[in-house]
Order: structure tokens, then C-alpha cells, then sequence
């Protein structure tokens, strides 16, 4: 892909593209393989911030990875024992940091529904944004959403795009009310659909 910001290799790892955009890679592993044949085809947006509206540090790195310091914050001792990983995270500033290889299955979604299909880390793959639910995106977030989703769609038959929320909406309101829908659809330069939650 000429002029991309990144590229996803045939490992299903996201490397820098032309225009040097900077992707980390934090391996966790809380990850398990897809079903035989599947290949992903959502893209579940995420928020997270640890703890809750504090951004910035490596809380979220350590969380996925497992090495998270139960002591250091009070809101921490509800993680204990959690296994949980998302494919992506893109800091505030735009970083993308990738977590678990797109043919693997992140443990992003948990209870899930997308159009009467339950369990979406099967065929999904999870972007968590650097945030929350009270607190503006980045400009340099949504760029970096942009790039990566290309870079997905290019390797994957992506056909969708929902929030958490849309696929879990008894249990999630990310990436929240605070999320530009609009910008970030337009932004891709493959034309994804927003998926709806289900209807009760």
C-alpha cells in the first residue's frame, strides 16, 4: 500500500509503514487460536483507560501482559485473576502498540452478539482506544485508526465495524458517546458498515 501509515505482515503483526508511523509490539499472552477456517472479518472498537481516566504509563501494557501491580492503585484489586488482551491499543498520541497477532483470537469481546453471530473474538479483531467515556479522542487516535483499519481491510475480508457497545449492550458503553463515528467512518478508505446493536 503506497503512502500507508502501517501494514499488517502475513503473520498478522502491524509494522510501520512508508510514512513512519510508530507500531509497537507487546506480545500477551491471553490469546488462544480463531476457528478452523475463520478469518476475521469485524473490527470492535474498545476504550480503556487504567485506572479509570488516567492516561499515559504502561498500566494497560501490563494488564494484557499479565504483570499488572494489583498494589498500586486501589481499582486494581478487581483485576486479579482477569486474562484479557485486545489485538490493538493506540495511545494518545497516536502509537499503536499490537498485542496479539490478527490470526489469533484476543480476548477483547467476551459475551458478544454481531447480527445474530455470538461470540465475536472468534471472528473479530479488537482495537482498544487510549480513553474514556467522559473524555475526547486525539486527532492523533483517529489517524491512527484510520491507518490501521486500512491496513486490516487490505489483508482481511473485513466487512464491519462496531463499538463494544454494540455488540455487548447489556454489559459496554465504549468507546462511548464521546466517540466520532462519523469522522472515523469516513476516514477509511474501505467502506466498512457500522454495525447496530441488537434490538431486544
Amino acid at each position: 500500500m503506497t503512502g500507508s501509515l502501517c501494514s499488517i505482515d502475513r503473520d498478522g503483526w502491524a509494522c510501520a509503514g512508508t510514512q513512519g508511523f510508530d507500531v509497537e509490539r507487546v506480545v500477551s499472552p491471553n490469546h488462544d487460536g480463531r476457528p478452523a477456517g475463520v478469518e476475521p472479518s469485524l473490527v470492535v472498537v474498545h476504550n480503556i483507560s487504567l485506572p479509570p481516566g488516567t492516561f499515559g504509563g504502561r498500566a494497560i501494557d501490563a494488564l494484557f501482559t499479565n504483570t499488572l501491580d494489583h498494589a498500586a492503585h486501589p481499582y486494581y484489586a478487581g483485576l486479579i485473576g482477569r486474562r484479557v488482551s485486545s489485538h490493538f491499543l493506540i495511545r494518545r498520541s497516536g502509537v499503536i502498540a499490537q498485542f496479539v497477532p490478527c490470526g489469533m483470537r484476543a480476548w477483547h469481546a467476551g459475551v458478544s452478539v454481531f447480527e445474530g453471530r455470538e461470540r465475536c473474538n472468534d471472528f473479530s479483531i479488537g482495537i482498544e482506544l487510549e480513553g474514556d467515556d467522559f473524555t475526547a479522542f486525539e486527532d492523533a487516535q483517529y489517524v491512527g485508526l484510520a491507518g490501521l483499519v486500512d491496513a486490516l481491510a487490505y489483508r482481511y475480508p473485513l466487512i464491519a465495524i462496531a463499538g463494544h457497545s454494540d455488540i455487548a449492550p447489556d454489559r459496554k458503553t465504549d468507546p462511548g458517546p464521546l466517540f466520532d463515528w462519523s469522522r472515523a467512518l469516513e476516514s477509511f478508505a474501505v467502506p466498512l458498515r457500522k454495525a447496530v446493536p441488537p434490538v431486544p
